[in-house]
């Protein structure tokens, strides 16, 4: 069985979603490591860029024959009245046009397939390894944060992978092509207008120093921008319960003004960047105009060279454009494909070790050796924990809040590994075998009941989804949730709307432990099921409980300790260790922390 968490939502401050988000300065550079490891996602198409690259020649070398074709139309035929010639060179120049069209249009087929391709397969991998990744990563990463890394990052990767490369190496044989050409044709004017390039060096430098910073942040910020949004949709009850729509929107202001303001900062560089290069390349079309013109005046040039050396000159910035922009992608693809590779190298705090068996059948027997556990080196949590629990026994976990009761579960289900000391079922280290074949033998009831989009019927089936139609409905008979599912206008075909809003939190927990009973799992683990309910539900919860633990060994988490009070043996957990330990009898005569809870909780409900 999958083993479902409830989800609870946390809404953070920009200042944090920035932190997470990785946004950090001085990061100027190029990786040469992280676009080797990008570029190998298009290995599995290489005969496709092959053949783009093949059409960008194609359109290339088009593209560089026209300008010329129209020199020889001037000098060699209209000059002479070559009706003849004029014909031959203008069919030539309509195959040009019409190679660069279908080489164009094939070329940006075959980067649009490619890319869509490249994108889903980035995304399927991060999917995978989130679902990969241990409790410990989503517990101390932000929710929209990843989401950003999933979309965002992968999406301007795309952009560099698909169209950024053979852009670029299109580019480049487009501006050496037309140098030679010109040069060829005539040195003095092509040198000539050339004088212009110092500063359009310059110019590219300066854009590219300060794009390179201007366009990283913007990615940053965007980050933050959809991080602070899903945080705050999670939210959103808790921001409605406390009237903190004023001050969450404010917040969200203030990221989405620094989204702004560094979008504002990356497009003003290319609003003086563009117009600048434009104006060097009016300035270069009228050096050829005015000298070319006073050279074909004294005879030096044909006027078919003039003619084809302002066609050569109106392109010959075209590339330098684009390179520029293909570069700002460039430093935005690196940008994003370090938080991706950093995503995708993240390596899960539980894993399987190397020669993992696959869990038998098991009885349900249960132990804790010695276990002690810390989320992090500083705090312990839980202390030399020895615990024994028989197949077929209940036993409850209870205490303060913070105790550690939900820890010693999530080392049961190995949600999270021991800091020391050994969780041991049926005697097999739960280390040693493989976390699949644990969990498809555990089940899960969690405090806050989580149900996916989706029908009733899909989520009961959750766990085993070729699970037929009666086997649905006989786990939530079993589970008393059959009635209040009848009762809905659309029955077991019901939607689940997001975050099961259109369900109370008790038919939501009914639904859940349907889900359980149709895995049929051998261990068993409540963590407080009925700790937000009322006490009707509280009853049928209870009652669809019992069902649910007749044969089976389970952990109960209980905060309402009259719902222990038939387990076969509590554990009194407090500030990470047994205090106490004994049936509920047993308990209330000791006169301990236990008699405490339960008298105060009595007093609470009287």
């Amino acid at each position: 069985m999958s083993i479902n968490i409830g989800s609870s939502a946390t809404v953070r401050g920009p200042g944090m979603l920035l932190e997470a988000f990785g946004a950090r300065e001085g990061h100027g550079y190029i990786s040469g490591r992280v676009l080797l490891r990008l570029a190998r996602l298009l290995k599995p198409y290489r005969w496709h860029m092959a053949l783009a690259t093949m059409c960008m020649l194609i359109s290339s070398g088009a593209g560089l024959v026209t300008p010329y074709l129209t020199k020889v139309a001037i000098d060699s035929h209209i000059a002479s009245g070559d009706t003849k010639g004029l014909l031959l060179t203008c069919l030539w120049l309509a195959v040009a046009l019409t190679c660069i069209y279908l080489a164009s249009a094939a070329q940006s087929y075959l980067l649009s397939w490619v890319g869509q391709r490249v994108l889903a397969t980035l995304r399927g991998q991060l999917f995978r390894h989130l679902q990969a990744l241990s409790v410990p990563y989503h517990d101390k990463h932000i929710i929209g944060v990843t989401i950003s890394r999933v979309t965002n990052d992968v999406e301007v990767i795309n952009e560099l992978l698909s169209q950024g490369l053979i852009g670029m190496v299109g580019d480049g044989i487009l501006l050496i092509g037309t140098i030679v050409v010109m040069i060829a044709m005539e040195t003095r004017l092509a040198l000539l207008t050339y004088s212009v390039l110092p500063v359009m060096v310059l110019t590219t430098v300066w854009f590219s120093r300060r794009a390179r910073v201007a366009f990283r942040e913007t990615r940053e910020r965007i980050g933050a921008v959809v991080g602070d949004l899903a945080e705050n949709l999670s939210g959103i009850r808790v921001i409605q319960a406390f009237a903190q729509e004023e001050h969450t929107q404010e917040r969200f202001r203030e990221v989405n003004r620094a989204n702004r303001d560094a979008t504002i900062n990356a497009m003003s560089l290319s609003f003086i960047f563009l117009p600048a290069v434009d104006i060097l390349g009016i300035l270069a079309v009228c050096i050829v105009l005015l000298v070319g013109g006073m050279m074909a005046a004294r005879g030096h040039v044909t006027i078919g060279v003039v003619v084809a050396f302002m066609a050569y000159v109106s392109r010959f910035f075209d590339p330098i454009q684009d390179m520029s922009q293909i570069y700002t992608t460039l430093q935005a693809a690196t940008a994003g494909g370090e938080r991706v590779l950093e995503l995708l190298d993240s390596r899960p705090d539980v894993q399987d070790r190397p020669g993992a068996i696959t869990l038998p059948p098991i009885k349900g027997r249960v132990e804790l050796r010695d276990v002690s556990f810390s989320y992090d080196s500083e705090r312990g949590v839980l202390h030399n924990i020895n615990m024994v629990i028989e197949p077929g026994e209940t036993i409850a976990l209870v205490g303060p809040t913070g105790a550690g009761k939900t820890s010693i579960a999530n080392l049961i289900a190995r949600f999270y590994e021991v800091s020391n000391g050994a969780v041991l079922i049926d005697g097999y280290d739960v280390r040693d075998v493989t976390a699949e074949s644990l969990h498809r033998q555990m089940g899960l009831v969690p405090q806050d009941p989580f149900l996916f989009p989706g029908t009733i019927a899909d989520n009961i089936r959750f766990g085993r989804p070729t699970a037929s139609m009666e086997d649905v409905v006989r786990a939530a008979v079993l589970a008393n949730a059959d009635a209040f599912i009848r009762a809905l206008p659309e029955g077991y075909e019901t939607r689940i709307l997001e975050g099961g809003v259109n369900l109370s939190v008790g038919q939501r927990q009914l639904i859940c432990i349907a889900r359980a009973l149709l895995v049929d799992p051998r261990l068993l683990i409540l963590d407080e099921a009925t700790s937000s309910v009322d006490t009707v539900t509280e009853a049928l919860i209870q009652e669809a409980l019992e069902r649910l633990l007749q044969g089976r060994t389970a952990i109960v988490i209980a905060h309402r300790l009259s719902t222990v009070r038939r387990a076969d043996r509590i554990y009194v957990i407090d500030g990470g260790r047994i205090v106490e330990c004994g049936t509920h009898r047993e308990l209330l005569a000791r006169g301990g922390l236990y008699r405490t809870l339960y008298e105060q909780q009595f007093i609470e409900r009287a």
